[in-house]
Protein backbone atom coordinates (compact mmCIF):
# COMPACT_ATOMS: atom_id res chain seq x y z
CA UNK A 1 0.00 0.00 0.00
CA UNK A 2 1.27 3.92 -0.63
CA UNK A 3 1.12 6.14 1.65
CA UNK A 4 -1.41 8.60 -0.39
CA UNK A 5 -4.37 6.75 -1.02
CA UNK A 6 -3.95 3.82 0.99
CA UNK A 7 -5.09 1.13 -1.69
CA UNK A 8 -3.63 -2.23 -1.99
CA UNK A 9 -1.04 -2.04 -5.02
CA UNK A 10 -0.63 -4.57 -7.99
CA UNK A 11 2.34 -6.46 -7.21
CA UNK A 12 3.09 -6.44 -10.92
CA UNK A 13 3.18 -2.57 -10.75
CA UNK A 14 6.12 -0.59 -10.64
CA UNK A 15 6.66 1.45 -7.17
CA UNK A 16 5.69 5.05 -6.93
CA UNK A 17 8.54 7.53 -8.25
CA UNK A 18 8.26 8.82 -4.13
CA UNK A 19 9.36 5.40 -3.22
CA UNK A 20 12.11 4.99 -5.57
CA UNK A 21 13.46 8.34 -4.42
CA UNK A 22 13.25 7.26 -0.87
CA UNK A 23 15.20 3.60 -1.70
CA UNK A 24 18.23 5.68 -3.93
CA UNK A 25 18.81 8.02 -0.89
CA UNK A 26 18.80 5.67 1.80
CA UNK A 27 21.35 3.68 -0.33
CA UNK A 28 23.52 6.14 -1.52
CA UNK A 29 26.71 5.74 0.62
CA UNK A 30 26.69 1.86 0.20
CA UNK A 31 29.27 -0.03 -2.19
CA UNK A 32 28.81 -3.43 -3.78
CA UNK A 33 29.89 -6.39 -2.47
CA UNK A 34 32.07 -8.22 -4.61
CA UNK A 35 30.15 -11.92 -5.07
CA UNK A 36 33.44 -14.16 -5.34
CA UNK A 37 34.33 -13.11 -1.83
CA UNK A 38 30.69 -14.51 -0.37
CA UNK A 39 30.56 -17.40 -2.49
CA UNK A 40 32.97 -20.35 -0.87
CA UNK A 41 34.43 -23.21 -3.18
CA UNK A 42 32.45 -26.15 -1.81
CA UNK A 43 34.71 -29.04 -0.55
CA UNK A 44 34.41 -32.41 -1.74
CA UNK A 45 34.76 -34.88 1.23
CA UNK A 46 37.43 -37.07 0.97
CA UNK A 47 36.89 -40.63 0.31
CA UNK A 48 36.24 -43.34 2.18
CA UNK A 49 38.72 -46.18 1.41
CA UNK A 50 36.00 -49.20 2.30
CA UNK A 51 37.52 -51.63 0.79
CA UNK A 52 40.98 -51.13 2.61
CA UNK A 53 39.14 -50.98 5.77
CA UNK A 54 37.43 -53.91 5.32
CA UNK A 55 40.80 -55.00 4.13
CA UNK A 56 42.50 -54.67 7.57
CA UNK A 57 39.93 -55.54 9.43
CA UNK A 58 39.37 -59.24 8.09
CA UNK A 59 43.33 -59.02 8.15
CA UNK A 60 43.59 -58.55 12.07
CA UNK A 61 40.40 -61.09 12.49
CA UNK A 62 42.62 -63.74 10.23
CA UNK A 63 45.72 -63.04 12.13
CA UNK A 64 44.42 -64.60 15.35
CA UNK A 65 43.31 -68.15 15.31
CA UNK A 66 41.02 -70.52 17.59
CA UNK A 67 43.41 -73.28 16.76
CA UNK A 68 47.16 -72.49 18.20
CA UNK A 69 48.73 -74.03 21.21
CA UNK A 70 52.37 -74.06 21.18
CA UNK A 71 54.28 -76.36 23.52
CA UNK A 72 55.78 -72.57 25.44
CA UNK A 73 52.68 -72.16 27.34
CA UNK A 74 53.07 -72.54 30.85
CA UNK A 75 50.02 -73.23 32.48
CA UNK A 76 49.50 -74.47 36.22
CA UNK A 77 45.96 -75.99 36.75
CA UNK A 78 43.33 -73.12 35.26
CA UNK A 79 45.89 -70.08 35.91
CA UNK A 80 46.79 -68.24 32.23
CA UNK A 81 50.49 -67.71 32.15
CA UNK A 82 52.88 -67.31 29.37
CA UNK A 83 55.96 -65.73 28.47
CA UNK A 84 57.39 -65.27 25.41
CA UNK A 85 60.46 -67.22 24.64
CA UNK A 86 63.70 -65.14 25.45
CA UNK A 87 62.36 -63.14 27.78
CA UNK A 88 63.24 -63.77 31.48
CA UNK A 89 61.00 -65.73 33.74
CA UNK A 90 61.78 -62.45 35.93
CA UNK A 91 59.16 -60.53 34.01
CA UNK A 92 56.46 -62.71 34.26
CA UNK A 93 57.14 -63.09 38.09
CA UNK A 94 56.97 -58.68 38.00
CA UNK A 95 53.68 -59.02 36.13
CA UNK A 96 52.07 -61.11 38.23
CA UNK A 97 53.01 -59.48 41.41
CA UNK A 98 51.57 -56.32 40.11
CA UNK A 99 54.84 -54.52 39.61
CA UNK A 100 53.20 -52.84 36.40
CA UNK A 101 50.35 -50.52 36.41
CA UNK A 102 47.15 -51.40 34.49
CA UNK A 103 47.20 -48.84 31.45
CA UNK A 104 43.53 -50.08 29.67
CA UNK A 105 41.07 -52.95 30.05
CA UNK A 106 38.80 -54.49 28.08
CA UNK A 107 35.62 -56.26 29.14
CA UNK A 108 34.57 -59.20 26.85
CA UNK A 109 31.40 -60.17 28.61
CA UNK A 110 28.52 -60.70 26.35
CA UNK A 111 30.60 -61.11 23.27
CA UNK A 112 30.80 -64.11 20.77
CA UNK A 113 33.98 -65.56 19.86
CA UNK A 114 34.29 -64.04 16.91
CA UNK A 115 33.56 -60.23 18.37
CA UNK A 116 35.55 -60.82 20.94
CA UNK A 117 38.49 -61.69 18.82
CA UNK A 118 38.16 -58.68 16.63
CA UNK A 119 37.61 -56.35 19.84
CA UNK A 120 41.02 -57.57 21.45
CA UNK A 121 43.33 -57.71 18.32
CA UNK A 122 41.63 -53.71 17.83
CA UNK A 123 42.56 -53.38 21.29
CA UNK A 124 46.02 -54.62 21.19
CA UNK A 125 46.90 -52.25 18.06
CA UNK A 126 45.35 -49.53 19.80
CA UNK A 127 47.20 -50.05 23.05
CA UNK A 128 50.25 -50.55 20.61
CA UNK A 129 49.74 -47.11 18.91
CA UNK A 130 49.18 -45.10 22.30
CA UNK A 131 52.96 -46.94 23.89
CA UNK A 132 50.33 -48.78 26.42
CA UNK A 133 52.53 -51.26 28.53
CA UNK A 134 49.94 -52.77 30.64
CA UNK A 135 46.54 -54.22 29.85
CA UNK A 136 43.95 -56.01 31.82
CA UNK A 137 41.38 -58.21 29.52
CA UNK A 138 38.10 -59.36 31.50
CA UNK A 139 37.23 -62.77 29.90
CA UNK A 140 34.61 -63.59 32.63
CA UNK A 141 34.63 -66.71 34.34
CA UNK A 142 32.04 -68.80 32.30
CA UNK A 143 28.80 -69.43 34.56
CA UNK A 144 26.71 -67.72 32.06
CA UNK A 145 27.85 -69.94 29.18
CA UNK A 146 26.82 -73.33 27.89
CA UNK A 147 28.06 -76.04 30.66
CA UNK A 148 29.24 -73.04 33.03
CA UNK A 149 33.07 -73.42 31.08
CA UNK A 150 35.05 -70.40 30.67
CA UNK A 151 34.93 -70.25 26.47
CA UNK A 152 36.70 -66.81 26.27
CA UNK A 153 39.28 -67.79 28.59
CA UNK A 154 40.42 -70.53 26.27
CA UNK A 155 40.25 -68.64 23.22
CA UNK A 156 41.93 -65.95 24.41
CA UNK A 157 45.08 -67.44 26.12
CA UNK A 158 45.77 -68.26 22.45
CA UNK A 159 44.75 -65.48 20.73
CA UNK A 160 47.66 -63.45 22.92
CA UNK A 161 50.19 -65.84 22.16
CA UNK A 162 49.98 -65.22 18.69
CA UNK A 163 50.41 -61.94 18.95
CA UNK A 164 53.43 -60.47 18.73
CA UNK A 165 53.03 -57.69 20.81
CA UNK A 166 52.25 -59.56 23.75
CA UNK A 167 55.26 -59.93 25.66
CA UNK A 168 53.90 -62.05 28.60
CA UNK A 169 50.27 -62.52 30.55
CA UNK A 170 49.14 -63.91 33.99
CA UNK A 171 45.84 -64.15 35.98
CA UNK A 172 44.32 -61.40 36.76
CA UNK A 173 44.76 -60.94 41.35
CA UNK A 174 41.43 -61.47 42.87
CA UNK A 175 40.84 -57.57 43.28
CA UNK A 176 41.74 -56.95 39.25
CA UNK A 177 39.25 -60.26 38.15
CA UNK A 178 41.09 -63.14 39.24
CA UNK A 179 40.16 -66.18 37.02
CA UNK A 180 37.95 -64.12 34.55
CA UNK A 181 40.89 -62.01 33.66
CA UNK A 182 44.29 -61.66 32.34
CA UNK A 183 46.75 -58.78 32.79
CA UNK A 184 48.83 -58.56 29.58
CA UNK A 185 52.11 -56.92 29.31
CA UNK A 186 53.03 -55.68 25.85
CA UNK A 187 56.06 -54.81 24.03
CA UNK A 188 57.31 -50.70 24.24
Amino acid sequence: MTAKDDKPTNKNSPPPEEDIALFYEAVKGARPVKANRLLHPVKKPKPIPRQLLKDERQALADSLSDHYYPAEELESGEELLYLRDGQSPLVLSKLRRGHWVVQANIDLHGLIADEARMYVSEFIADCKKRNIRCVRIVHGKGLGSKNREPVLKHKLRSWLMQKDEVIAYAQAKANDGGSGAVIVLLKA
